[in-house]
């Protein structure tokens, strides 16, 4: 992996796009399609037994056993607010990669309802997040992505998962 440093002068938003190209993989919550970068992505299983953790916040669905390794799974329509669905054939728990504010890596579980592709985006299909006015934060999507005329909005899912809830969680697996 290569990595580069920005001067202080140049304009972070020509970089910013950069480092968003590349490989991504594209997934449905209900209506809408979502898209994570391919190298986060350490597996795709479908949908198994969930082992509840008591006193976890409803979008955390418990743990599972990934060979050996306990690690928590999140239903990442609930951790948007989406309503709930029922788990069907199709949905899918992704089991990626998360770096920490710490630099520490782990392993969590993201419920999907259904994976569709693994896409290459470039800079030209990216878009800023629009600004949705006071009040609404979105410092997880990295951008918006235009796309064989639909709209994948692209995840930085290691600021979606970076919770205090889910840092207890972990906590108390180890």
């Amino acid at each position: 992996m290569q990595v580069s440093t920005i001067a202080p002068a140049e304009s972070g938003a020509a970089t910013k796009t950069d480092n968003r190209t590349g490989k991504y993989l594209a997934f449905h919550l209900g209506r809408e399609e979502f898209a994570i970068q391919v190298l986060k992505v350490r597996e795709i299983m479908g949908i198994q037994d969930i082992t509840a953790v008591p006193q976890t916040p409803a979008f955390v669905k418990g743990v599972i056993n990934l060979r050996g390794k306990v690690i928590p799974v999140v239903d990442l329509r609930l951790k948007f607010g989406l309503p709930e669905a029922e788990y069907t054939q199709r949905t899918c728990i992704i089991v990626v990669q998360i770096q920490g504010p710490d630099n520490s890596v782990s392993l969590t579980g993201i419920v999907v309802d259904e994976v569709s592709e693994a896409v290459n985006i470039s800079a030209s299909e990216i878009e800023d997040t629009p600004d949705f006015g006071d009040g609404v934060a979105t410092p997880y999507i990295l951008g918006m992505a235009k796309s064989k005329g639909k709209v994948k909005i692209l995840l930085d899912i290691d600021k979606v998962l970076q919770s205090q809830e889910l840092d207890g969680l972990k906590a108390l697996i180890r």
